[in-house]
């Protein structure tokens, strides 16, 4: 295949290692945010009957088959472009481009979702500054820290995250002080197992997984600093591992706690769809006090902006892979000291527009999300599959291992699949749009190509 570096283009492949093992995690755990399911509580705990814990533990189940697919294809392919990278090696160039525009929907909006929380937390401790201005804000100081550079993102990151990783500490503190002196408001086993009401089931779970699954994207963003990574791609692939499983733990513990201090039942929350969006701080400040409140609603602010800076910056290195092999503009394949710098402002730009614009409505939040999941989803399904179609059906590594290699991602593509099923209708015609639109691109680009007699990307 003929590259932009075989034809003497120097920038697409120069971006320069200087990532080590804590550097990764910290940028996993950044995107995904240790206090992520403080935004999607109520939803999950009204959906789930009041099984919000067990919706988690449900949820690092399905992802650590994800991830472990992850870690199989990093060692295969240690390069930028994550699963776009991984579905053209497993699968062919065809659906190597839609798994990445699939990707697309979850790198360029998650960032914008993180924003938004950003802003609304902002604007909720200084209401005199509208939440879209607080957005755009936190829009410009992680851009310009991108820009600078992977490494000194890094470090600042990793300040952010300990600040995060603090808060979550004095909120478990608290929340275990009080259940100690004064009990449950909930059965102690109702945060596994519901709290009874009807309609409680695997549906309901499933349906609460779907959403739930927002709150762990962002340990896939690893991969795609696999061409940044010292040490080489099994410590990347250990970070993926690692990452879920920390961030799984901390999901699991924060939601089992808060739901235990909710001051009211799931049916209630599920009667009011306004009291969904603040249930965890409600459960919070009833049960501990307005400081508590105010702590967490700073640390979710700093922290959702900070897990922007992540998401954007592999955003930036999925705009970089996919343009370098000619699947998007060359332009954003530019490098400029070692990071894209074009990649990164398109998509910043990308990310700007729509979280400003959902920072402005008031079901702005609503309508983000529900693209992004069903994108991931998609994605991760393919990954699952270039497993497969690399080890299995390819056989490029000698004779596979049935369990690593056939058993483990059908259980994966299994999960994701369902997941997708019992998502909301809107999720899911707004994905079966993107992908439509996704294969309107592929088509046009298999059409240049014949007609330029085969030139450009072929097949590996």
């Amino acid at each position: 295949m003929a590259s932009a570096a075989d034809s003497g283009r120097e920038a697409p492949a120069a971006l320069r290692r200087s990532l080590g093992f804590r550097d990764l995690v910290v940028y996993g755990l950044l995107f995904i945010a240790p206090m992520a399911p403080v935004g999607v509580f109520g939803t999950l705990d009204a959906a789930s009957h009041g099984a919000v814990a067990l919706v988690y533990v449900v949820a690092t189940v399905a992802m650590a088959l994800t991830a472990f697919s992850y870690a199989q294809m990093v060692r295969v392919a240690p390069q930028a472009g994550s699963v776009f990278t991984y579905a053209r090696k497993g699968l062919g160039e065809g659906p190597g481009l839609i798994a990445g525009w699939m990707a697309m929907l979850d790198y360029l909006l998650i960032p914008a979702v993180a924003y938004l929380f950003s802003g609304i937390a902002l604007n909720a401790l200084v209401p005199e500054v509208s939440r879209w201005v607080w957005t755009a804000l936190a829009v410009a100081v992680t851009t310009a820290l991108n820009l600078w550079g992977v490494r000194a993102a890094a470090r600042v990151g990793f300040a952010v995250l300990a600040l995060e990783v603090v808060v979550l500490l004095v909120f478990v503190a608290a929340a275990v002080t009080i259940l100690v002196q004064d009990g449950p408001r909930r059965g102690w086993l109702s945060p596994l197992t519901g709290d009874g009401s009807p309609g409680f089931g695997t549906a309901a779970v499933l349906g609460a997984v779907s959403v739930a699954v927002l709150s762990y994207l962002g340990f896939d963003a690893i991969a795609s600093f696999a061409e940044e990574a010292t040490g080489g791609s099994r410590r990347v692939a250990r970070a993926v591992l690692f990452c879920l499983a920390l961030a799984g733990t901390l999901f699991v513990v924060q939601s089992y706690l808060a739901a235990l201090l909710m001051p009211v039942s799931a049916a209630e929350l599920a009667a009011a769809p306004e009291r969904q969006g603040p249930a965890f701080y409600d459960a919070v400040e009833s049960s501990v006090g307005p400081w508590l409140h105010d702590l967490v609603a700073a640390g979710k602010a700093v922290g959702a902006a900070f897990a922007a800076l992540a998401g954007q910056a592999a955003a930036g290195r999925l705009l970089f892979a996919m343009a370098r092999e000619g699947r998007l503009p060359r332009a954003l394949a530019r490098t400029s000291g070692g990071t894209p710098r074009a990649a990164l402002l398109a998509a910043a730009a990308v990310t700007t527009v729509a979280a400003v614009w959902a920072a402005r409505r008031d079901d702005g939040l609503e309508h983000l999300v529900s693209v992004v999941d069903v994108g991931a989803l998609v994605a991760f399904t393919l990954l699952h599959a270039s497993v497969v179609g690399w080890f299995v059906v390819r056989r490029r590594e000698g004779p596979p291992n049935w369990w690593k290699h056939l058993v483990a991602p059908a259980l994966g593509a299994a999960v994701t699949v369902a997941v997708i099923v019992e998502a909301s209708p809107v999720a899911q015609l707004l994905g079966a749009v993107w992908l439509a639109a996704g294969l309107l691109v592929l088509a046009v680009q298999r059409g240049r190509r014949g007609a330029g007699g085969g030139s450009g990307t072929g097949g590996r």
